[in-house]
């Protein structure tokens, strides 16, 4: 498309390093081409990783400083989630839309047991008295429980900062949201959470007027795929491999979302 447009990027699952680092690429392409004269952020995600989380929201933070952003919540921006949204300069969401979910969250699974009951000893060798405490094997002690909480403390608070700063509210206010909880969107709008209700249209015709450019002249951009990812979905993947990298992947994530003791998730 020649001359100025709109770009257009959706990001959709949970927040991971991993999955993050090519929109960060791609934000950085958005905010450093002129020919882009606003971006529509479409996001729907329950959350993810602590960095992560933040690099998210920074990236569209930093193209929100040379230009118009307007996020657009799919089915849900909770958690990490909302948090990547607040780097828009308005956030739109549907009525039904789960939206906020303000809060921290540190999983630790200890796996001893089950391990015993299958017949497999763990000799767990380590220097430093702690160095045991997050390998997924034994339970916390008070002292490391009280540790673990207190990290969390840091994030939970900084997280608390940013939604009283990108939403122009007292922090009291905001600390007392910050329950973990998420809302409709509806509820959202009254908590003053997000800007508007409506869909991803509607946020467009917003950022189109605010940018003087026609909404027709959208552009979505999304990250270029892994070589070997594009060369197995050419013309001549069959169905099963499909289907079978698909399962890989889900179960992949699955574990992941399973064995994430040990980091900091929102």
């Amino acid at each position: 498309m020649v001359g100025p447009v709109l770009a257009q990027v959706k990001f959709r699952g949970t927040i991971r390093e991993r999955s993050v680092e090519p929109y960060l690429k791609l934000l950085r392409f958005v905010r450093e081409k002129p020919k882009f004269r606003g971006l529509l952020f479409d996001i729907s995600s329950g959350g993810g990783e602590d960095i992560a989380s933040t690099d998210l929201y920074l990236a569209v933070k930093r193209v929100s400083k040379v230009k118009p952003v307007v996020a657009a919540v799919g089915s849900m921006a909770a958690s990490g989630g909302y948090m990547a949204a607040l780097g828009a300069h308005r956030i739109y969401a549907y009525e039904e839309s789960a939206v906020g979910s303000i809060g921290v969250v540190m999983p630790h699974f200890a796996a001893g047991g089950l391990l015993e009951k299958l017949g497999i000893q763990v000799d767990m060798l380590h220097h430093g008295r702690h160095k045991d405490a997050y390998q997924g094997i034994r339970p916390l002690t008070d002292e490391e429980r009280v540790k673990m909480l207190k990290v969390g403390e840091v994030s939970y608070g900084s997280f608390i900062d940013m939604v009283a700063r990108e939403r122009r509210k007292p922090r009291e206010e905001i600390a007392k949201l910050a329950t973990g909880e998420f809302w409709s969107g509806k509820q959202a709008l009254q908590l003053g959470l997000i800007d508007a209700i409506g869909d991803r249209e509607r946020a467009l015709e917003d950022l189109a007027h605010t940018a003087g450019i026609s909404s027709r002249r959208t552009l979505e951009l999304s990250p270029p795929r892994p070589f070997f990812e594009r060369l197995a979905g050419g013309p001549m993947a069959s169905l099963g491999q499909g289907l079978a990298g698909g399962f890989r992947a889900s179960v992949h994530d699955a574990i992941e979302d399973v064995l994430l003791y040990g980091r900091r998730a929102r």
